[in-house]
Order: structure tokens, then C-alpha cells, then sequence
């Protein structure tokens, strides 16, 4: 073929266009992907990243390939609204490797999360001895069962009787059916044995005696609601706690009762206790003791199950090694029979070493990996993937890697891309931003001040640009003449949880302490082990902010109650009428602003209420005013400009006030106050969370990571608020990874040398200025060199 033949009509489709994107604060963004290659997207936290890349981009391609589907399968799949946005084009098949948790379901581990314990339990059933059956024998979330009876089937016209029996051999414990550990009550937290039910003896969180419950309690007969709890007999008492589901009949309807530890044992302790609302986890932690089962040890295995073994080793001792020996232990088998298996095996358990998680081991719950950690867990299923021409998008894979471990990152996104993938990634860091082939700068700022392309093209231009990530992409954090003296320490002695080795450690305190370390070396388990729950310890840390379309940094924060009392004496009406969520809540539409109506199989669609006017109240609470503006007005309004409204003059409210202070003080002044949780970036939320806890009461502040998620710009400002932490006179203990928070640091506690069973002891403690002269570990060397710069 002649070199100079045009190319084939395919091959001009290379471009992926977006025009007059408006999703979220998008201002008709209009942009030009190449395909296969790699896309970096910048801008400060809020600027609209992730609105182009996932709300616009990744959410058109996952619809369009959810409609090739038939109308019966879309009947079960999510319903999935098109993006605001004239014209997509050029799209191909997205993969999303998002930071959002693994699942918060007790039953899943990092084994069952990937295909490596489904492998596992097919090997283990092949060669294991003695052979105890198929590969659901040796599965903690299959329990034995047998039975047996009379069936009767037609045949040939005539009714058969049959007698049958079957068995079903699975592998979990049955003493704490496949969960490692069992429960154990104190019942002085479930009820006041001294008052009778209809005194209010039931203190369960949510347990009214004015509503349901109070109904059912009352009239379900099993016991006199007039009689003190600790008057009930033997079987009344039973009934109060341990009743299995009855079917009973109140006023006329039917319901279902269930004594109490069988309700919250379905309620409360079938989720992941980090995934309950906070009064409700306090509760757990109050009313409810947790211990390693003592039939399994905590292996979540039966038995039969951890008594067949292959040289010796079982696959309960399978899936605690660390990844890294398994993946070893995995190589010595030499099975012809099984090679398929054993090489898919193989290459699953090295994927997790390539990409930094060979610390971890297969039965780690799933709902304790960091959001770092699950995106990476979630990316090995892609790496070994033979499909081409797919496009990947990331969101900030960087989070939770030390400097070292980016390096790895980097070669793992440009291997994706070198097979012909369309690589789109959401990051703040340098060393991923240099990589990049093509780069979209959006902002010029955050919210309403964002939504705009300010820059694209390579990363030597957008060096030399005048946008806020191209002037301080070579930002650098130098090291502090003079460091802060400490006024006592907080010592932790023979520290031994997870990976750690009986490590003493000081904490100074008076200053501001930065833990770091690679990923895996036995931060989280130092500080969050150690620290946690101490009385006078704050801690802020990475898990993810519960909230609905209803939530906003209004209701979070707790900004809207003394708003609402404001609203309400200064009108003279009830403060429940000046909630969406409540009394005031607009009848059309509920209080939601939008009339959102599923289409079944189709795409639902959200309507702005027609009644409200998307302003969520009736129109009688609008009449009232504060200030001379209506709640509607009030919660449209931003934080700086709440900040002045709530300041001064006839509408200033202190405890108000304070609280929108705070939220200026991390960074969040452009956000709007009524604006729903749901709409805020990775980054935002962790700042929103910051913002809650600086009015708490406390010495000891320790944060996990603060700097996820933030631009290069919003990195200064941080230091500047843990500076003002610090000279306030707090204590304030970091783990971080960022270098110019260790620059910036008065100690470093550097936790290694290496990761899991390689890690867990303390490898230098001092000031950055001799970790960097020493250059002894990773660290030293990383933040040497980020210094030099």
C-alpha cells in the first residue's frame, strides 16, 4: 500500500467533542479530547473537573451503552439522566475507577471484592486434603444446609410421590455466620428496666413511643406495656428481646413485630458500623461489644473448611498472608492440570503488587480500605484487560501515595494509554500533571467563579500560562528557619495493632507533627490505633460524608438551626416552618425543589417545581423576612456573603456567624449555604468536614490526609489554617504525604522503611530540616530533592 494513501474514513474519528457542556457550574464549556492518549484535567477543588469529566463525558457513554441493551435488562439497571450538553461526539466505552468506597457490607473483603478468592476456592477445591467438595465449600458466605421431605411432581398426567434429601456443604462458621465476630448486648443501652414501655423504657435511637413502634410495642400482647421491664417474666422478656418475626395485627393492619436484638441485628449490625449515622454508631459503640469469634478465630471459616489444606496451608492461612508472600506461596505450586487457574491467580495477586497494595491481604474487610486504596483495588481488574480503545477515567489516583508510589502510578496510567486507551484523569499533583499529553485547566476560580476552559495544551505551556494551576505548578514549600519548641509529648508505648512492632513513639505536643510514610508502613494504624477516642483527641478523617439531594453545608453544618430560630423570632412562628425538610417544605414537590419522575427503563427526569419555583417553601413562609431577605434568599446565598449578612447590623447572628467563619476559614467562601451535598467535589466535602470539628472542644487536633483532593493554590491556604490551629493552642498531628506540609512541619514521624510486613516502625523522628540532611528513608529522599527544586 502506498504510503500516501489518505486514511481509512475510521481512523479520522480520533476526537471526543463536547460542546456547550452546562452540568453543575459548567458555563457551556466547549472541549476537544484526543483519543488515546492521556488527559489531565486541573483547576482549583470546585471548579468543575469532575462535572466535565464524570457528570458530562463518563455519565453519556455509561447511558448510551445501558440503552443497547433491551428494554427487559434496562428495567433492572439504574436510570441514568442525560447531561446537559448540545452536542457529545466521538464517544467510546468508559470505565469509571472512581475513589468511592469498596461497599460497606461486612461480608466483603478485599478477596471478594476482586476475583482472587473465587480462584482461590476453586483451587483450594481441586488439590486441597482431604477434599471436603466444590469451591462453595471453602466460601464464609455460604452456610451447610441439609434436608428432606415429600415431593410431588406430575408425569405423564399422574402425581408422584417422591422422597428427596439434599445438602449443601458451604464454608461459613456457624457460630458467627461468616462475619468473624460475635456481639454481645448490654441491655442497660436498649432499655431502662425500671419504667414500663409506655413510660419510655425503650432507649434505642428512632424507637418513639409516639409513632409505629410505640403502636406495635403496646398492642402486640406479648407483654402488659403498663408493667415496669424488670417485673417481665422469663418468656415476656424473651419476647421483648429475641422474637422472631410475627406476623400481628394492629388497629386493623396488618405488621410485622420483632423483638429487639433480632431488629437491630438485621438494622444496625448488617452494615459496615463506619456507614451508620453518627448517633446511631454511637449507640453500637455504647450498647454493643464486638469479640473474635472463637470458633474461627476470626477466619469467618467453618471447621471442615480450614481443615483441608494444600501443603500444609489452608485457605484461611491463604487469605491472611500479606499479598505480596501469597502471590510467592502462589508461584511455588506447580500443577499442570490447573495452569489456567494458577497463571489468572498469579497475575490477579501481582497486579496487586504492581500497583502498591501487596501490603494488603485477602480477607482485609473491603469497607476499611482508604478511597485511595479502593481505586486502586478497583483498577487491577482493568490492567490485565485485553479490550482496546476504552476510555478510563480517573479520579485523582494519586490520593494516598507517598512520592515514591506515584512514580508507579504514572508508568500503570501510561501502560493503559499504550494500549490504546483513552486515559481522562482528575488530578492536583505535579508529578501526574508532567506526564500528560494534553491538559484542560478549568476555573479562573471555584463555583459560580468557575465552570470555564482557562487553558489547554501541554504542560510547558500551561507552565508558562497565566491561570492559577500554571503559577503555581512549580510551587515549592521551603523548609522553616526555626520550628516551634513543643510543651510536653504524648506518649504511645508497645503499639502493636495490624503491621506495627511494639512501637514507642513520642508525640510533641504544642506543635505541628506530620506522620508519614509510605502507603502501608502503619500510619492510620499508629495514629487512628493510638489516638482515637481519646478524650481530648479530634479526629478528622477520610470517611465520606453521609448526606442526600435533601443534605447541604446548611444542614451539615448545623448553620441552618440558628438561622431558622432567627427566622422564627423575628416573625413570631414556629422554626420548623423555615425547613424544606419540614413544616415549611413546599406541598408540590416536597420540599426538593425538583419534581423527579422515573420513566422505568428510560432516563428519569428532574423538573424544576412549578409551584416554588425551585425555591423548596411554601409560599406563606416567603412572606417572612430577616434582614430584609426570605429563607429562599438566604440559603442561595454564599458563605462570604451569608459571612456579611449574619455579621452586622439588625441580621447579625453570632452562632451563625461562627460557623460560616469556619467554612470561609477552610476555603469554602464561594460555596452556596443551601446547595445539596451531592453536588460537592471530593475535595469540598473533606474541607466541610474540617470546618465541623474547628469549633470543637479539644487540645489534640489529628487529620488523615487533609490535603486530598486540593489544588496546589488551596495547599497554602491549609498551612495556613493548621498554622493558626497551632498557634491557637492546639496540638495538631497530620498524616500526610504532601511535601510541603513535611516542609512545612515543626517534627516528622516517618513510619517504614517499607510496606505491611516490611513496614511498622518508626525510621526517623525529628525535624524536616536533619530528615533531610540525613536522607536515611523514602521520604528524606523525596522531600530533599521537592526542596532542592
Amino acid at each position: 500500500m502506498s504510503s500516501s494513501a489518505p486514511p481509512a474514513a475510521a481512523d479520522r474519528h480520533d476526537e471526543i467533542r463536547v460542546v456547550g457542556a452546562r452540568v453543575n457550574n459548567l458555563n457551556d464549556v466547549t472541549v476537544v479530547l484526543p483519543k488515546r492518549r492521556l488527559t489531565v484535567f486541573t483547576g482549583v477543588s470546585g471548579s468543575g473537573k469532575s462535572s466535565l469529566v464524570f457528570g458530562t463525558v463518563a455519565a453519556e457513554s455509561q447511558r448510551l451503552i445501558n440503552e443497547t441493551y433491551s428494554a427487559f435488562v434496562q428495567g433492572f439497571m439504574p436510570s441514568l439522566n442525560r447531561p446537559d450538553v448540545d452536542v457529545l461526539d466521538g464517544l467510546t466505552t468508559a470505565i469509571i475507577v472512581d475513589q468511592e468506597r469498596l461497599g460497606t457490607d461486612p461480608r466483603s473483603t478485599v478477596g471478594t471484592a476482586t476475583d482472587a478468592n473465587a480462584m482461590l476456592r476453586i483451587l483450594f477445591s481441586r488439590l486441597g486434603t482431604p477434599h471436603i467438595g466444590s469451591a462453595q465449600a471453602f466460601s464464609f458466605n455460604v452456610a451447610s444446609v441439609s434436608g428432606g421431605g415429600s415431593v410431588t411432581t406430575e408425569k405423564a398426567g399422574r402425581k408422584v410421590k417422591e422422597q428427596r434429601t439434599f445438602e449443601v456443604v458451604g464454608g461459613m462458621c456457624p457460630r458467627c455466620e461468616g462475619r468473624g465476630s460475635i456481639s454481645d448486648f448490654d441491655l442497660t443501652a436498649l432499655y431502662d428496666a425500671s419504667k414500663s414501655i409506655n413510660e419510655g423504657a425503650i432507649t434505642i435511637p428512632g424507637y418513639s413511643m409516639d409513632g409505629w413502634y410505640g403502636r406495635i410495642f403496646r398492642g402486640c400482647g406479648f407483654f402488659d406495656p403498663d408493667t415496669p421491664i424488670d417485673e417481665f417474666t422469663a418468656r415476656q422478656l424473651d419476647a421483648l428481646l429475641y422474637k422472631e418475626p410475627t406476623r400481628i395485627k394492629i388497629d386493623g393492619i396488618n405488621v410485622t413485630y420483632e423483638g429487639l436484638i433480632t431488629k437491630i441485628g438485621k438494622s444496625f449490625l448488617a452494615k459496615d458500623k463506619d456507614a451508620l449515622q453518627p448517633h446511631i454508631r454511637a449507640f453500637v459503640d455504647r450498647a454493643i461489644t464486638f469479640s473474635i469469634c472463637p470458633d474461627c478465630q476470626g477466619t469467618r471459616l467453618s471447621e471442615k473448611a480450614r481443615s483441608s489444606t494444600i501443603g500444609g496451608v489452608s485457605i484461611a492461612d491463604a487469605c491472611a498472608m500479606q499479598i505480596t508472600d501469597l502471590a510467592d506461596w502462589v508461584g511455588s505450586l506447580d500443577e499442570p492440570t490447573l495452569a489456567p487457574l494458577l497463571e489468572s491467580l498469579r497475575a490477579t495477586l501481582d497486579s496487586f503488587v504492581d500497583i502498591g497494595l501487596g501490603y494488603l491481604s485477602l480477607d482485609r474487610p473491603s469497607g476499611t480500605l482508604s478511597g485511595g486504596e479502593a481505586q486502586r483495588t478497583k483498577m487491577i481488574r482493568h490492567l490485565g484487560s485485553a479490550l482496546t480503545d476504552i476510555t478510563y477515567v480517573f479520579d485523582e489516583p494519586t490520593v494516598g501515595l507517598h512520592p515514591h508510589d506515584i512514580d508507579r502510578m504514572n508508568r500503570l496510567l501510561l501502560q493503559l494509554r499504550d494500549k490504546g486507551n483513552t486515559v481522562l484523569v482528575v488530578e492536583h499533583k505535579p508529578e501526574v500533571i508532567a506526564i500528560a499529553d494534553h491538559i484542560v485547566d478549568l476555573g479562573p476560580r471555584a463555583g459560580t467563579g468557575g465552570g470555564n476552559v482557562v487553558f489547554e495544551g501541554g504542560v510547558d505551556d500551561l507552565r508558562a500560562s497565566d491561570t492559577l494551576t500554571g503559577r503555581h505548578l512549580d510551587d515549592r514549600a521551603t523548609l522553616k528557619p526555626q520550628v516551634r519548641e513543643p510543651n510536653g509529648a504524648l506518649e504511645i508505648r508497645g503499639a502493636r495493632s495490624h503491621n506495627l512492632k511494639d512501637v514507642d513513639v513520642d508525640f510533641p505536643l504544642g506543635v505541628l507533627c506530620v506522620v508519614t510514610g509510605v502507603a502501608g508502613s502503619g500510619k492510620s494504624s499508629l495514629v487512628d490505633g493510638s489516638l482515637s477516642g481519646r478524650d481530648d483527641v479530634i479526629t478528622v478523617d477520610q470517611s465520606a460524608i453521609k448526606g442526600s439531594r435533601r443534605s447541604s453545608p446548611a444542614t451539615y453544618t448545623g448553620l441552618l438551626e440558628p438561622i431558622r430560630k432567627a427566622f422564627a423570632k423575628a416573625n413570631g412562628v414556629k422554626p420548623a416552618l423555615f425547613s424544606p425538610n419540614s413544616e415549611g417544605a413546599c406541598p408540590n414537590c416536597k420540599g426538593a425543589g425538583v419534581i423527579y419522575t422515573d420513566l422505568a427503563i428510560m432516563a428519569g427526569v428532574a423538573v424544576t417545581c412549578e409551584v416554588c419555583e425551585g425555591k423548596r417553601f411554601q409560599p406563606g413562609v416567603l412572606d417572612y423576612t430577616f434582614g430584609g431577605r426570605d429563607i429562599s434568599e438566604v440559603l442561595h446565598m454564599s458563605v462570604d456573603a451569608a459571612l456579611e449578612f449574619f455579621s452586622a447590623g439588625e441580621s447579625k447572628v453570632a452562632a451563625a456567624q461562627k460557623i460560616l467563619e469556619r467554612l470561609a476559614d477552610v476555603g469554602l467562601g464561594y460555596l452556596t449555604i443551601g446547595q445539596p451535598l451531592t453536588t460537592l467535589s471530593g475535595g469540598e466535602r473533606q474541607r466541610l468536614k474540617l470546618a465541623t470539628h474547628l469549633g470543637d472542644k479539644g487540645g489534640i487536633f489529628v487529620l488523615d490526609e487533609p490535603t486530598s483532593g486540593l489544588h496546589l493554590a488551596d495547599v497554602e491556604q491549609l498551612l495556613g489554617l493548621l498554622d493558626g490551629l497551632v498557634d491557637g493552642g492546639r496540638s495538631v498531628i497530620v498524616i500526610e504525604h504532601h511535601q510541603a506540609v513535611m516542609a512545612h512541619a515543626d517534627w516528622i514521624v516517618d513510619l517504614g522503611p517499607g510496606a505491611g510486613h516490611d513496614g511498622g516502625r518508626v525510621v526517623f523522628e525529628g525535624t524536616p530540616a536533619d530528615l533531610v540532611s540525613a536522607r536515611s528513608t523514602l521520604t528524606a529522599q523525596h522531600l530533599a530533592d521537592y526542596v532542592k527544586n
